[in-house]
């Protein structure tokens, strides 16, 4: 089984920065992309950023230039920086790894969910 630990959530006043981190841990090979999704109450979840294993980048144009998407493919780790909060950032973030195959012989890798945690901006 592959989990998914996120970290780094928290209250912030506007203008302010904060660092999610999530580390994928179990049985993997490879993993093709990490990202974030945020879910804000009454709203669907949207796609933040993502990041593939060879370091494409994809940013919701909500969060361009204000967030930065990381990953460190030999801890299985994504981060992201995000600075200059606004209000409208609350949510809670979620952590996702797509196509995680679990030996060299898997064609198709499965899709995973962190927990999430709660990001709130707020003076």
């Amino acid at each position: 089984q592959v989990q998914l630990v996120e970290s780094g959530g928290g209250l912030v006043q506007p203008g302010g920065s904060l660092r999610l981190s999530c580390a994928a841990s179990g049985s993997i090979f490879s993993i093709y992309a990490m990202g974030w999704y945020r879910q804000a109450p009454g709203k669907q979840r949207e796609l933040v950023a993502a990041i593939t294993s060879g370091g494409s980048t994809n940013y919701a144009d909500s969060v361009k230039g204000r967030f930065t998407i990381s990953r460190d493919n030999a801890k299985n780790t994504v981060y992201l920086q995000m600075n200059s909060l606004k209000p409208e950032d609350t949510a809670v973030y979620y952590c996702n790894a797509a196509g995680v195959r679990k030996g060299p012989l898997e064609v198709r890798g499965a899709d995973y969910w962190g927990q999430g945690t709660q990001v709130t901006v707020s003076s």
